[in-house]
């Protein structure tokens, strides 16, 4: 299976892994499947880190990346198909960040491991 993992659902397995459903912590252990994360969620983690909302132990530049490295996770980039797929989209939810992460779960039929469930309302398969 391949999994697109939300925002909180990267910082978790980063940072509290005790935060995780059993269900995403048995797809994120399991070895056959595809983990990724969407430049999307990076621009997230970035922008709140450097408003003060979100500390991090190093600075994303270097952060993120052991992450990436050590959870051998896929990034997953942001195409203008998801762009204009967010747009298409029921008026359910207004982030524009899960927004988009919808969006590419749709585009790449992957399954995206969110706790947030207005994500299944906008469409994408999702499981927590």
């Amino acid at each position: 299976m391949r999994y697109l993992l939300d925002t909180c659902a990267f910082l978790w397995v980063s940072q509290q892994t005790s935060m995780l459903s059993h269900a995403a912590a048995a797809a994120i252990n399991d070895r056959a499947n595809e983990l990724f994360v969407s430049d999307v969620s990076i621009w997230e983690v970035i922008l709140k880190h450097s408003a003060g909302k979100l500390p991090l132990p190093d600075n994303p530049r270097v952060w993120i990346p052991e992450k990436f490295a050590h959870h051998q996770f896929k990034s997953l980039s942001l195409d203008q198909d998801a762009i204009y797929r967010s747009g298409d989209l029921p008026r359910v939810h207004p982030d524009p960040f899960d927004r988009l992460l919808a969006a590419q779960a749709i585009e790449s039929g992957m399954t995206i491991l969110s706790p947030d469930t207005p994500l299944s309302s906008l469409g994408a398969l999702r499981i927590w």
